[in-house]
């Protein structure tokens, strides 16, 4: 059966908004996401990009999130049904970028939604992001930058969000099984396998206000979700 979205549209044909669309697991959700039917949009900063985003079936928005203003963001995202905050400075940057990307596209990103009127929102996370974390590494300064920005995201009572903390990200063929849990201990976990779970918590409006920890498991995606989501 088909179900009806807040826009009147059918599930097939959802409209939904990608930042970091040029991202690993973007990528494989754009993909995923165009092949069930819905229309997909990538948000970009290099036009080069653009060819990778359209060979998934997704449409490349240009724009730096680094840079623009909240209305520029929510003026992209004006008409979607959901939007997803897939967007990272990634290995190789430094804190500062951590502060501008991980957090504050983030907090920007979030904003927008609340601006253009976009209540479904699906954040990728990290497995032990805290605003508190301790260390002064590169990669302790981005567990608080993710930390921090999920914690805005939950106090925006504006949006219906889920926030999904995947833990070690493998290239490894996804398996479609899972663990999805509010904890689950550390372990790794396909990013194909964190994407069929993004696709999937989309399309499960009941996990709004969960934050939630991934790992390989036993659970078939879609029996995973939907045990969190409470069916």
């Amino acid at each position: 059966m088909r179900r009806m979205r807040p826009s009147g549209r059918t599930v097939g044909s959802m409209r939904i908004v990608i930042a970091g669309g040029h991202g690993q697991i973007a990528l494989r959700l754009e993909k995923l996401l165009a092949a069930r039917g819905d229309e997909v949009a990538g948000i970009i900063r290099k036009a080069e990009q653009s060819d990778d985003l359209r060979a998934a079936g997704a449409e490349p928005v240009l724009l730096d999130l680094e840079s623009a203003s909240v209305e520029e963001v929510a003026e992209r995202l004006r008409g979607a049904d959901a939007a997803v905050f897939a967007a990272g400075a990634g290995p190789g940057s430094g804190s500062a970028r951590k502060d501008t990307v991980d957090k504050g596209a983030a907090v920007l990103f979030a904003d927008a939604a609340v601006r253009a009127g976009v209540r479904r929102f699906v954040v990728v996370s990290s497995m032990g992001a805290d605003p508190e974390h301790e260390g002064t590494e590169i990669f302790d300064v981005y567990q608080r930058a993710k930390g921090a920005a999920d914690e805005y995201v939950r106090g925006l009572d504006a949006l219906d969000w889920t926030i999904l903390r995947p833990g070690m990200l493998t290239n490894d063929a996804g398996t479609g099984q899972v663990r999805l849990e509010v904890h689950t201990g550390r372990g790794p976990v396909p990013r194909d396998d964190v994407a069929a779970v993004l696709a999937e918590l989309l399309d499960t409006p009941a996990t709004a206000g969960l934050t939630l920890e991934l790992i390989s498991g036993s659970a078939p995606v879609s029996v995973a979700v939907k045990s969190v989501a409470g069916n």
